[in-house]
Protein backbone atom coordinates (compact mmCIF):
# COMPACT_ATOMS: atom_id res chain seq x y z
CA UNK A 1 0.00 0.00 0.00
CA UNK A 2 1.38 3.44 -1.10
CA UNK A 3 -0.23 5.86 1.53
CA UNK A 4 -0.75 8.66 -0.69
CA UNK A 5 -4.18 11.51 -1.40
CA UNK A 6 -6.11 8.44 -2.95
CA UNK A 7 -5.61 6.00 -0.21
CA UNK A 8 -8.70 4.64 0.88
CA UNK A 9 -8.31 2.40 3.96
CA UNK A 10 -10.98 0.13 5.54
CA UNK A 11 -10.86 0.38 9.05
CA UNK A 12 -10.47 4.30 9.68
CA UNK A 13 -10.91 7.32 7.91
CA UNK A 14 -7.49 9.21 6.15
CA UNK A 15 -7.21 12.56 4.87
CA UNK A 16 -3.98 14.45 2.90
CA UNK A 17 -3.60 18.08 2.31
CA UNK A 18 -0.45 19.77 1.34
CA UNK A 19 1.78 17.02 2.97
CA UNK A 20 -0.40 16.75 6.28
CA UNK A 21 -1.86 13.37 6.62
CA UNK A 22 -4.81 12.82 9.32
CA UNK A 23 -6.21 9.62 10.63
CA UNK A 24 -9.22 9.23 12.03
CA UNK A 25 -10.35 6.74 14.05
CA UNK A 26 -14.44 6.55 12.75
CA UNK A 27 -16.60 4.40 14.88
CA UNK A 28 -18.19 7.29 17.28
CA UNK A 29 -20.62 4.99 18.14
CA UNK A 30 -18.56 2.69 20.15
CA UNK A 31 -16.15 5.31 21.45
CA UNK A 32 -13.33 4.04 18.39
CA UNK A 33 -12.51 0.93 19.66
CA UNK A 34 -9.46 -1.65 17.81
CA UNK A 35 -10.65 -4.57 15.64
CA UNK A 36 -8.14 -6.83 14.80
CA UNK A 37 -8.09 -5.73 11.41
CA UNK A 38 -7.97 -2.17 12.21
CA UNK A 39 -4.75 -2.54 14.79
CA UNK A 40 -3.12 -4.43 11.52
CA UNK A 41 -4.41 -1.84 8.90
CA UNK A 42 -2.93 1.02 11.49
CA UNK A 43 0.39 -0.55 12.00
CA UNK A 44 0.94 -1.07 7.60
CA UNK A 45 -0.44 2.26 7.48
CA UNK A 46 2.50 3.87 9.65
CA UNK A 47 5.02 1.06 7.97
CA UNK A 48 4.59 2.62 4.45
CA UNK A 49 5.07 5.98 6.02
CA UNK A 50 8.36 5.53 5.95
CA UNK A 51 8.50 5.04 1.97
CA UNK A 52 6.29 8.30 0.91
CA UNK A 53 8.16 11.97 0.85
CA UNK A 54 4.19 13.14 0.32
CA UNK A 55 3.71 12.86 3.38
CA UNK A 56 5.34 15.51 5.79
CA UNK A 57 3.96 14.81 9.43
CA UNK A 58 0.91 12.81 10.39
CA UNK A 59 -1.84 13.60 12.48
CA UNK A 60 -3.90 10.73 14.51
CA UNK A 61 -7.72 11.80 16.25
CA UNK A 62 -11.02 10.25 17.06
CA UNK A 63 -14.62 10.77 15.72
CA UNK A 64 -17.43 11.93 18.07
CA UNK A 65 -15.59 13.57 20.81
CA UNK A 66 -13.54 10.84 21.92
CA UNK A 67 -9.65 9.28 20.87
CA UNK A 68 -10.06 5.58 20.91
CA UNK A 69 -11.37 2.86 23.77
CA UNK A 70 -9.12 0.55 23.12
CA UNK A 71 -9.76 -2.95 22.21
CA UNK A 72 -13.01 -3.81 20.98
CA UNK A 73 -14.58 -5.86 24.10
CA UNK A 74 -16.33 -8.22 21.89
CA UNK A 75 -14.53 -8.43 18.42
CA UNK A 76 -11.11 -8.59 20.73
CA UNK A 77 -11.52 -9.29 24.02
CA UNK A 78 -14.21 -12.11 24.15
CA UNK A 79 -11.96 -14.11 21.45
CA UNK A 80 -8.83 -13.56 23.03
CA UNK A 81 -9.89 -15.89 25.78
CA UNK A 82 -10.74 -18.61 23.89
CA UNK A 83 -6.71 -18.45 21.72
CA UNK A 84 -3.69 -20.25 22.47
CA UNK A 85 -0.82 -19.27 23.34
CA UNK A 86 0.51 -18.81 19.97
CA UNK A 87 -2.26 -17.21 19.25
CA UNK A 88 -2.01 -14.55 22.18
CA UNK A 89 1.62 -14.20 21.27
CA UNK A 90 1.28 -13.43 17.60
CA UNK A 91 -1.63 -10.55 18.71
CA UNK A 92 0.33 -9.20 21.60
CA UNK A 93 3.22 -8.39 19.02
CA UNK A 94 1.04 -7.35 16.28
CA UNK A 95 -0.23 -4.73 18.74
CA UNK A 96 3.29 -4.17 19.87
CA UNK A 97 4.28 -3.57 16.04
CA UNK A 98 1.75 -0.73 15.38
CA UNK A 99 3.75 1.11 18.06
CA UNK A 100 6.96 -0.08 16.39
CA UNK A 101 5.76 1.58 13.50
CA UNK A 102 4.69 4.94 14.68
CA UNK A 103 7.63 5.22 16.18
CA UNK A 104 9.88 4.15 13.61
CA UNK A 105 8.21 5.88 10.77
CA UNK A 106 10.23 9.38 9.49
CA UNK A 107 7.05 11.94 10.11
CA UNK A 108 6.27 14.16 13.45
CA UNK A 109 3.06 11.75 14.52
CA UNK A 110 0.60 14.17 16.64
CA UNK A 111 -2.21 12.88 18.39
CA UNK A 112 -5.21 14.83 18.84
CA UNK A 113 -6.93 13.79 22.44
CA UNK A 114 -10.40 14.60 23.49
CA UNK A 115 -12.54 12.60 25.45
CA UNK A 116 -11.88 8.24 26.26
CA UNK A 117 -8.41 7.50 25.37
CA UNK A 118 -7.92 4.58 27.19
CA UNK A 119 -5.81 1.18 26.95
CA UNK A 120 -4.53 0.61 23.14
CA UNK A 121 -5.91 4.41 22.75
CA UNK A 122 -3.54 5.43 25.28
CA UNK A 123 -0.71 3.28 23.79
CA UNK A 124 -1.11 4.59 20.78
CA UNK A 125 -1.31 8.54 22.03
CA UNK A 126 1.88 7.30 23.98
CA UNK A 127 4.05 6.43 20.70
CA UNK A 128 2.98 9.59 19.55
CA UNK A 129 5.49 12.50 19.12
CA UNK A 130 3.54 15.36 21.02
CA UNK A 131 -0.46 14.96 22.46
CA UNK A 132 -2.82 17.72 22.43
CA UNK A 133 -5.99 17.59 24.79
CA UNK A 134 -8.81 18.95 25.81
CA UNK A 135 -10.36 19.49 29.35
CA UNK A 136 -12.35 16.32 28.70
CA UNK A 137 -9.62 13.60 27.81
CA UNK A 138 -9.00 11.02 29.98
CA UNK A 139 -5.96 8.61 29.67
CA UNK A 140 -5.40 5.19 31.41
CA UNK A 141 -3.85 2.33 30.33
CA UNK A 142 -6.61 0.36 31.92
CA UNK A 143 -5.02 -3.14 31.43
CA UNK A 144 -5.09 -4.04 35.28
CA UNK A 145 -8.72 -3.51 35.52
CA UNK A 146 -9.04 -6.58 32.89
CA UNK A 147 -6.92 -8.55 35.05
CA UNK A 148 -4.07 -8.31 32.68
CA UNK A 149 -0.48 -6.30 33.43
CA UNK A 150 0.18 -2.71 32.93
CA UNK A 151 3.09 -3.81 30.46
CA UNK A 152 1.26 -3.68 27.12
CA UNK A 153 2.38 -2.05 23.82
CA UNK A 154 5.94 -0.68 25.68
CA UNK A 155 4.20 1.19 28.81
CA UNK A 156 6.32 0.27 30.88
CA UNK A 157 9.44 1.47 28.51
CA UNK A 158 7.27 4.47 27.00
CA UNK A 159 5.55 6.21 29.80
CA UNK A 160 8.12 6.46 32.53
CA UNK A 161 10.27 8.24 30.08
CA UNK A 162 7.28 10.69 29.52
CA UNK A 163 5.98 11.30 33.10
CA UNK A 164 8.32 9.85 35.47
CA UNK A 165 8.51 6.16 37.16
CA UNK A 166 6.63 6.64 40.03
CA UNK A 167 3.58 8.54 38.01
CA UNK A 168 4.10 5.57 35.56
CA UNK A 169 4.13 2.84 38.30
CA UNK A 170 0.76 4.30 39.81
CA UNK A 171 -1.19 4.51 36.74
CA UNK A 172 0.07 1.53 35.12
CA UNK A 173 -0.97 -0.43 38.77
CA UNK A 174 -4.19 1.57 39.47
CA UNK A 175 -5.45 1.56 35.92
CA UNK A 176 -7.29 4.58 37.05
CA UNK A 177 -7.70 8.07 34.34
CA UNK A 178 -5.28 10.50 34.31
CA UNK A 179 -7.09 13.87 33.48
CA UNK A 180 -6.32 16.58 31.43
CA UNK A 181 -4.36 18.76 34.66
CA UNK A 182 -2.50 16.03 35.42
CA UNK A 183 -1.42 15.19 31.87
CA UNK A 184 -0.35 18.78 31.21
CA UNK A 185 1.45 19.20 34.39
CA UNK A 186 3.21 15.74 34.00
CA UNK A 187 4.05 16.20 30.99
CA UNK A 188 2.02 13.82 28.85
CA UNK A 189 0.84 16.59 26.92
CA UNK A 190 2.31 19.04 24.80
CA UNK A 191 -0.92 21.54 25.28
CA UNK A 192 -4.26 21.53 25.87
CA UNK A 193 -7.13 23.36 23.88
CA UNK A 194 -10.74 23.66 23.83
CA UNK A 195 -12.46 20.23 22.49
CA UNK A 196 -13.98 22.32 19.40
CA UNK A 197 -11.12 23.97 18.52
CA UNK A 198 -8.85 21.07 19.16
CA UNK A 199 -8.29 19.59 15.25
CA UNK A 200 -7.60 23.28 14.21
CA UNK A 201 -4.82 23.86 17.41
CA UNK A 202 -3.29 20.76 16.33
CA UNK A 203 -3.30 21.24 12.23
CA UNK A 204 -1.61 24.84 13.11
CA UNK A 205 0.76 22.92 14.79
CA UNK A 206 1.79 20.13 12.21
CA UNK A 207 1.88 22.40 9.52
CA UNK A 208 4.86 24.59 11.68
CA UNK A 209 6.55 21.43 11.16
CA UNK A 210 5.94 20.54 7.70
CA UNK A 211 7.60 24.30 6.94
CA UNK A 212 10.68 23.25 8.58
CA UNK A 213 13.42 21.08 7.40
CA UNK A 214 11.75 17.75 7.10
CA UNK A 215 14.65 15.79 6.81
CA UNK A 216 16.22 16.95 10.10
CA UNK A 217 12.85 16.47 11.65
CA UNK A 218 13.30 12.61 10.56
CA UNK A 219 16.56 12.71 11.76
CA UNK A 220 15.87 14.35 15.19
CA UNK A 221 13.65 11.85 15.61
CA UNK A 222 15.88 8.76 14.85
CA UNK A 223 17.82 10.38 17.50
CA UNK A 224 15.33 10.07 20.25
CA UNK A 225 14.64 6.27 19.94
CA UNK A 226 17.85 5.46 19.43
CA UNK A 227 19.93 7.54 22.10
CA UNK A 228 17.60 5.49 24.57
CA UNK A 229 19.97 2.45 24.67
CA UNK A 230 23.34 4.80 24.34
CA UNK A 231 25.92 6.44 27.12
CA UNK A 232 26.15 10.28 26.76
CA UNK A 233 29.80 8.68 24.89
CA UNK A 234 27.89 7.23 22.06
CA UNK A 235 24.87 9.95 21.85
CA UNK A 236 27.39 12.72 21.19
CA UNK A 237 29.23 10.85 19.00
CA UNK A 238 25.79 9.79 17.05
CA UNK A 239 24.71 12.91 16.91
CA UNK A 240 27.65 14.12 15.73
CA UNK A 241 27.27 11.91 12.87
CA UNK A 242 23.74 12.88 11.90
CA UNK A 243 24.58 16.33 12.59
CA UNK A 244 27.07 16.19 10.01
CA UNK A 245 24.70 14.22 7.48
CA UNK A 246 22.36 17.25 8.15
CA UNK A 247 24.69 19.74 7.27
CA UNK A 248 24.89 18.53 3.28
CA UNK A 249 21.23 19.19 3.07
CA UNK A 250 19.97 21.84 0.69
CA UNK A 251 18.45 23.06 3.45
CA UNK A 252 21.05 23.56 5.72
CA UNK A 253 22.05 25.72 2.90
CA UNK A 254 19.48 27.31 2.02
CA UNK A 255 18.47 28.53 5.91
CA UNK A 256 22.05 30.10 5.66
CA UNK A 257 21.19 32.10 2.63
CA UNK A 258 18.10 33.27 4.17
CA UNK A 259 19.70 34.26 7.41
CA UNK A 260 22.33 36.58 4.93
CA UNK A 261 19.44 37.97 3.00
CA UNK A 262 17.68 38.54 6.12
CA UNK A 263 14.77 36.63 5.43
CA UNK A 264 12.93 33.74 6.09
CA UNK A 265 13.99 30.45 5.07
CA UNK A 266 11.98 28.30 2.51
CA UNK A 267 12.33 24.86 3.73
CA UNK A 268 12.11 21.45 1.04
CA UNK A 269 13.31 18.72 2.46
CA UNK A 270 16.14 18.13 1.13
Amino acid sequence: MNPSKNMAPDHFQWELKDGLGIITLNRPERKNPLTFDSYAELRDTFRNFSYTDEIRAVIINGAGGNFCSGGDVHEIIGPLTKMSMKELLAFTRMTGDLVKAIRACPQPVLAAIDGICVGAGAAIAMACDLRFGTPQAKVAFLFTRVGLAGCDMGACSMLPRLIGQGRASELLFSGRSMNAEEGASWGFFNQIHDGENLLEQVKESANKLIAGPNFAHSMTKTMLNQEWNMSLDQAIEAEAQAQAICMQTEDFTRAFDAFVAKEKPSFEGN
